[in-house]
C-alpha cells in the first residue's frame, strides 16, 4: 500500500511509545487515526486530544466506520499484541493491509536519510540526545523516539524540510531489520529477548545482519569491545567509540559538584569542555555516540557543545521526581540486568554516603526465567530491595517463574520484600522515615504510581 493512498490508519496497541509516535505522524499528515490499547495513559490521552479515536476494550464493534474499508485503511500492530487478539483476527479475516510498527517505520524513512541508534540499552537516551543535537542545526530533523524527550514534551519531532530522520532501532522481534540506515551507532549487545532469539549467538547475528543494511556512503559507529561482528556493504565507513578509546572518545573527564565535563576527541579534532546536561557517567558514552553521528552529518562544534549542555533527558530514564538535601526519588526504565547494574552504580556515584532502596517490577516471565541470577546480582548492589510481581506484557505465566526466583538469589544480607504492586505505596509510607534514596526500576506499569510515591516521600 502506497502511504499517499492511505486515508485511515488503525493502531492495535496505540499507546505504546513507538506506536504513538507513528500515530502522531499520520495525524500530522491529515490521516484519520483510531486504535485500541489495554489501558488509558498520558500518551493515549494526547492522541485523543490531537484527533485520534482510541478505545480500551478488545471489541470489533468499537472499530470506527472510517477504519472498515480495506482499500484505504492501513492496520498497524505491535509485536506485543497476541495473535489471537479479536480485532487483529478480524482485520486479517477481512483482508486488510496489516503491518508491524517496524515495517511502517521502514517505509516512512526509506525516502529520508535515517540516523539510527541500536543496542540492548542506551538507545533511547542516545537517539533522543541525537535528535536534540540535530534540531539545533540549520537543517533540523524528524525523529521517532522510544521515550518522551523532556526538551520537547514528545516522542515525535516533525520537520517538513529536513532530509534527516532520527530513529531508535529496536532489536525486539528483529524490528530493526526493516530499516535502511544512513548512519547508525550500536551502543551495546548484551543478550536479551531470548524468547525471540533463543541463543546469544542468534542475538549477535541479528545485529550483524542489521549492519549489512547500512546504505553505501553511510557509516557504522560501534562501541568498543562489543562481540558483534559488523557485516558492511562496500562504501560504508566503520568507526569505533568509547569512553576512553576509539575513533570518538573522551579525554580530561572531570566529575564533581553535580557536574560532568570532558573534551570530545574525534577524527575531526577536539571540542573542549563538553558539559553534560544530564550529568550521569553513562551519558559520557551516550553523548559520544550522539555527537559522533551529528558530526558526521556536518553539525558544527558550537551546535554540538550547546546541544549536549542543554539536553534535559528522557522521561523514565533516570528521572528525578524528588531531589532534596536529604532524600531523592528516581524512576528508571532499567529492565535488563546490565541496565540495573549501571543504574545502581550511577546512583552510588551520586550518593556514596546514602542508603539506597530499590523497587523492581520484573518485566516478562521469559526475561525473568533467562536472567534471574543476573537480576539478583545487579539488585544486590542496592542496600534494600522491594520486588513486585512480574509484569506479563505480552506473555502468559510460566510455571515456577516468579519474582521469588530473583529474591532467592540475592546476596546474603540484602533485605528483600516481596509484594504485589498494589501494596508498594503502603510499604513506602510505612518506611518513609528510613528511606534516603529510592529508585523505582522496570518497564512495566508501576511507574504509574510515581506521583503518589513522590507525595509520600515528600511527607
Amino acid at each position: 500500500m502506497d502511504v499517499s493512498n492511505i486515508k485511515s490508519v488503525y493502531f492495535i496497541g496505540a499507546g505504546g511509545i513507538g506506536m504513538s509516535a507513528i500515530a502522531r505522524y499520520f495525524l500530522s499528515q491529515g490521516k484519520r487515526v483510531a486504535g485500541y490499547d489495554r489501558t488509558p495513559s498520558e500518551l493515549t490521552n494526547r492522541l485523543i486530544q490531537e484527533g485520534a479515536q482510541i478505545h480500551y476494550e478488545e471489541d470489533v464493534d468499537l472499530i470506527p466506520p472510517f477504519c472498515r474499508t480495506k482499500d484505504d485503511t492501513l492496520v498497524v500492530y505491535t509485536p506485543a499484541i497476541p495473535s489471537e487478539h479479536q480485532e487483529l483476527v478480524w482485520f486479517k479475516e477481512q483482508g486488510f493491509e496489516i503491518q508491524k510498527r517496524a515495517q511502517v517505520l521502514g517505509t516512512i524513512t526509506r525516502s529520508a536519510k535515517a540516523l539510527c541508534v541500536a543496542g540492548t540499552h542506551g538507545k533511547t537516551t542516545t537517539s533522543t540526545m541525537l535528535a536534540h543535537l540535530m534540531s539545533g542545526t540549520s537543517e533540523g530533523c524528524n525523529a521517532f523516539l522510544g521515550g518522551i524527550a523532556k526538551n520537547y514534551g514528545t516522542n515525535y519531532i516533525l520537520s517538513e524540510e529536513s532530509p534527516w530522520v532520527v530513529i531508535e532501532a529496536d532489536e525486539f522481534d528483529r524490528s530493526f531489520h526493516h530499516l535502511s540506515p544512513h548512519i547508525t551507532a550500536i551502543t551495546s549487545t548484551d543478550p536479551d529477548h531470548l524468547d525471540i532469539y533463543g541463543t546469544k549467538e542468534a542475538y549477535l547475528e541479528s545485529f550483524s545482519h542489521y549492519t549489512s543494511l547500512i546504505q553505501p556512503g553511510g557509516a557504522l559507529i560501534v562501541h568498543e569491545g562489543l562481540e558483534m561482528k559488523p557485516r558492511l556493504q562496500s562504501g560504508v565507513a566503520l568507526y569505533t567509540y568509547g569512553r576512553h578509546t576509539g575513533d570518538f572518545h573522551a579525554e580530561n573527564i572531570r566529575i564533581g559538584g553535580g557536574e560532568i565535563h570532558f573534551d570530545f576527541i574525534s577524527p575531526q579534532g577536539c571540542i573542549k569542555d563538553i558539559e553534560l546536561g544530564v550529568p550521569l557517567s553513562i551519558n559520557i558514552d551516550n553523548s559520544i555516540a550522539a555527537m559522533a553521528i551529528a558530526q558526521l552529518t556536518g553539525a558544527k562544534a558550537e551546535v554540538i557543545k550547546q546541544g549536549i549542555a542543554s539536553f534535559r533527558g528522557v522521561d523514565r530514564r533516570f528521572d528525578f521526581h524528588l531531589k532534596s538535601a536529604d532524600r531523592a526519588f528516581i524512576c528508571d526504565y532499567a529492565h535488563h540486568p546490565a541496565e540495573i547494574k549501571q543504574s545502581a552504580l550511577s546512583i552510588r556515584e551520586l550518593y556514596s554516603d546514602k542508603r539506597i532502596t530499590a523497587i523492581f517490577q520484573p518485566h516478562l516471565y521469559t526475561r525473568t526465567r533467562d536472567f534471574y541470577q543476573e537480576f539478583a546480582d545487579s539488585l544486590s548492589l542496592f542496600d534494600d530491595v522491594i520486588l513486585t510481581d512480574i509484569y506479563p506484557a505480552r506473555e502468559l505465566p510460566i510455571p515456577g517463574v516468579t519474582s521469588q526466583l530473583i529474591a532467592d538469589h540475592l546476596k546474603a544480607g540484602i533485605p528483600c520484600t516481596l509484594c504485589c504492586k498494589e501494596e508498594v505505596a503502603d510499604i513506602i509510607r510505612q518506611r518513609r522515615d528510613d528511606i534516603e534514596i529510592l529508585v523505582l526500576l522496570g518497564a512495566g506499569d508501576l511507574e504509574n504510581q510515581a506521583s503518589g510515591i513522590t507525595e509520600i516521600m515528600k511527607g
